[in-house]
C-alpha cells in the first residue's frame, strides 16, 4: 500500500507539473519555421519509441499471461525454438528500418536548418537582405547588436516576425548558449569561435503570445544561471521599421523633472557611464547592458517585472538578486532619496520621445 500511494503521488504531481509553465516559454507551442520543424522532429521520434514500446509490451503481456504456469500447468515445456533465421532477420531488420526511419528526417533538417547562407545575400545596392544580430552572452546578461543597423540594445531583443533573422552567438566570459524555446534553437555562445544560425517568429503566432517571448541561457555559467534570462519583443516589419528609426534617432531625453536630473547627476558622480553607456549607438561599451532605451524595457535585469520599486532594489543591491555579477556584490550605500532619483532618470530614457 506504501509503494501503490508513492506512485499514484508520483504520478499525481506529474501530470499537475505538466500542466505548469508558460505558453511564451515552451518548446509545445512552436511560434516559427524552425521550432516546427523542430517539433515535428520531437513528435515523430515520440511516434516511433512509443510503437516500439507498445509492441514490446503487449507481445510480453500475452506471453506473460497466455503461457502462465497457473494455466499451462507445472510440468509443461514450451517448444524450443533455436536459430531460426526469419527470427533472427525480423528483429534484426525493423531495428534498422526505425533507425533510419528517425535518420533521414533528422539530417535533412540538420543541414537545412543550419543554413545560414542567406546572411551573405546583398541587394543591388549592396544591403544586407536579412537582419543579422550579433548576440554577446556574459554573465548574466544579454548584449545585442544589430551590425548593418549601427544599434545596439542589451536584455530586450526586437525582430521583425515574418522573415529570417540571422544570429551570430559569441560569450565574452564562460560558455553560455541562447535559446528561445518557443522560436527554436537552442545553440552554444563559446569565448574562442563564432556560432551562427537563424529563427523566424510567425505573425499569427506572435501575436497570440503578446509579441512576447522568453529567452534563458541553456548552459550552466555560474551561480546565476538560471536568472540570465531575456525577452524577445516579435513585432511587425512595419512596427520594427519604426523602431529602428527611433533608436537611430535617439537622443537623451531632456530632463524636466528636478528628480530625474538629480538621478543623472548621480549616474555621472557614481561613475556608472563608465560601464553602462546610454546611447544606442554600435561601439558604445559593452562592459555593462546599454541603457538606452531602457524606459521601454519589460523587465528589471531580465527577471523581474518592471515596476520603480524592483529597479531601486536593483540598484541598491544587485549582488543578493542575482549572485556573481559583476555589477557589484555589496550594498549600495544610497539613501531612498537617491535611489528614487536614480531610478527617475533611468526610466526616462525612452526612445521615440
Amino acid at each position: 500500500m506504501k509503494k501503490a500511494r508513492l506512485l499514484l503521488a508520483l504520478v499525481s504531481m506529474a501530470i499537475l507539473l505538466a500542466g505548469c509553465g508558460n505558453r511564451q516559454l515552451s518548446t509545445l507551442h512552436p511560434a516559427g519555421e524552425v521550432a516546427d520543424r523542430q517539433f515535428f522532429l520531437l513528435i515523430f521520434s515520440l511516434g516511433i519509441m512509443f510503437t516500439v514500446i507498445f509492441v514490446v509490451v503487449s507481445i510480453y503481456s500475452i506471453i506473460l499471461f497466455r503461457f502462465r504456469r497457473s494455466k499451462v500447468g507445472e510440468d509443461k515445456i514450451p517448444k524450443q525454438v533455436e536459430g531460426s533465421h526469419k527470427l533472427e532477420i525480423i528483429w534484426t531488420s525493423i531495428p534498422i528500418i526505425l533507425v533510419i526511419a528517425l535518420a533521414i528526417p533528422t539530417v535533412y533538417y540538420t543541414f537545412k536548418l543550419g543554413d545560414v547562407r542567406g546572411m551573405e545575400l546583398v541587394d543591388e545596392q549592396g544591403n544586407k537582405k536579412s537582419l543579422v544580430v550579433k548576440v554577446t552572452a556574459n554573465q548574466y546578461w544579454w548584449h545585442f547588436e544589430y551590425p548593418d543597423l549601427g544599434i545596439v540594445t542589451s536584455q530586450d531583443l526586437v525582430v521583425p516576425t515574418g522573415e529570417r533573422v540571422y544570429f551570430e552567438l559569441l560569450a565574452s566570459d564562460v560558455k553560455h548558449s541562447f535559446w528561445v524555446p518557443a522560436a527554436g534553437g537552442k545553440m552554444d555562445t563559446n569565448t574562442d569561435n563564432v556560432n551562427r544560425f537563424y529563427l523566424e517568429f510567425d505573425p499569427e503566432r506572435a501575436d497570440e503570445a503578446g509579441n512576447l517571448f522568453f529567452g534563458k541561457c541553456a548552459e550552466l555559467c555560474g551561480p546565476s544561471h538560471a536568472l540570465m534570462d531575456f525577452k524577445v519583443k516579435a513585432i511587425s516589419k512595419e512596427e520594427f521599421e519604426a523602431w529602428v528609426e527611433s533608436m537611430q534617432n535617439y537622443q537623451e531625453p531632456e530632463l524636466t523633472s528636478a528628480v530625474a536630473i538629480r538621478g543623472q547627476e548621480l549616474f555621472m558622480e557614481n561613475n556608472c557611464f563608465g560601464c553602462h553607456a546610454v546611447t544606442p549607438e554600435a561601439g558604445t561599451s559593452a562592459l555593462a547592458p546599454n541603457l538606452a532605451d531602457f524606459g521601454n524595457r519589460s523587465t528589471i535585469a531580465g527577471i523581474m517585472p518592471y515596476t520603480k520599486e524592483n529597479l531601486k532594489k536593483w540598484i541598491k543591491n544587485p549582488g543578493k538578486i542575482k549572485s556573481g555579477n559583476k555589477m557589484y556584490s555589496n550594498e549600495l550605500p544610497l539613501s531612498d532619496e537617491e535611489l528614487d532619483a536614480l531610478a527617475e532618470y533611468l526610466m526616462s530614457l525612452k526612445a521615440g520621445q
